[in-house]
């Protein structure tokens, strides 16, 4: 390794966590990462839970944080609306299709499910059925533009893989003949963000996660440097057919530490 990373980011689900258990060694290995003076940042996707809900989540289980060292689509997505709101110099109406734990971090904004300017789109569950799809479709149709909080295409749960909500964001895509504003992982200006919150350079920086797709080359696509473990959604064969080659490769975060030596 040429340097040891002044800021690592850190995906959440899969990478420190499955389900309500921390990955063996996870809590640990932060720790010993802090008393290095390394700067963290947590990355999520996860479209289900709000922002304090995820940072009570994480304490339960053991682990040590400040509530601004995560960051999470929502909230990229509520910056993004506030910067469009102010440049059009008018409230932006927005329809929230997003699971009702998070409703509440968006609720600045003027909600409209009839003539939107947006629609904001998360994980809703079982929620999903054509009448809802035919909705989007008509809104987005008659000139509504997407915001997508995030395209993963499947995510690790305690009964196995599942399909994400990027089947549902790329086939609003297709039929609409538009490209959704994405918001957190890989999106680069979401990355961004995040190296501008801890003041580091790209070059300075490593993402460890268990998504070859959106954590390793989200951010080697910004050169950060990108660490893939062996943990959570990740699947050797998925894995292999990748064109995208890790800088590392880890059976766990437990073992960042050592490869950090």
């Amino acid at each position: 390794m040429k340097r040891i990373p002044e800021l690592i980011m850190l995906d959440l689900d899969g990478t420190l966590y499955v389900g309500k258990q921390a990955i063996p060694g996870a809590i640990d290995c932060l720790k010993t990462l802090r008393e290095r003076d390394i700067q963290l940042r947590f990355l999520t996707n996860t479209t289900t839970q709000s922002h304090d809900e995820l940072i009570a989540q994480l304490r339960v289980m053991g682990f040590t944080l400040e509530d601004e060292e995560l960051i999470s689509a929502p909230a990229a997505a509520k910056l993004e609306l506030l910067a469009i709101q102010q440049k059009l110099r008018r409230p932006v109406r927005i329809w929230p299709v997003v699971a009702d734990s998070i409703r509440q971090d968006f609720s600045e904004f003027f909600w409209d499910e009839q003539r939107p300017d947006f629609v904001v789109l998360g994980d809703i569950g079982d929620a999903w059925d054509l009448t809802l799809i035919n909705r989007l479709f008509n809104v987005m149709h008659s000139g509504a533009e997407l915001i997508a909080l995030h395209k993963n295409r499947f995510w690790q749960t305690e009964e196995g893989l599942k399909a994400d909500i990027g089947f549902f964001v790329a086939g609003l895509e297709y039929i609409c003949s538009k490209n959704a504003r994405l918001m957190g992982k890989p999106n680069r200006a979401f990355f961004q963000q995040v190296l501008d919150s801890a003041r580091v350079d790209a070059i300075n920086a490593m993402m460890v996660g268990d998504d070859i797709d959106s954590d390793v080359d989200g951010a080697q696509q910004m050169g950060i440097r990108g660490c893939l473990v062996r943990t959570g959604k990740y699947r050797e064969a998925y894995a292999e057919q990748s064109s995208v080659r890790p800088n590392y490769i880890l059976d766990s975060i437990a073992g960042l530490n050592e490869l950090l030596r």
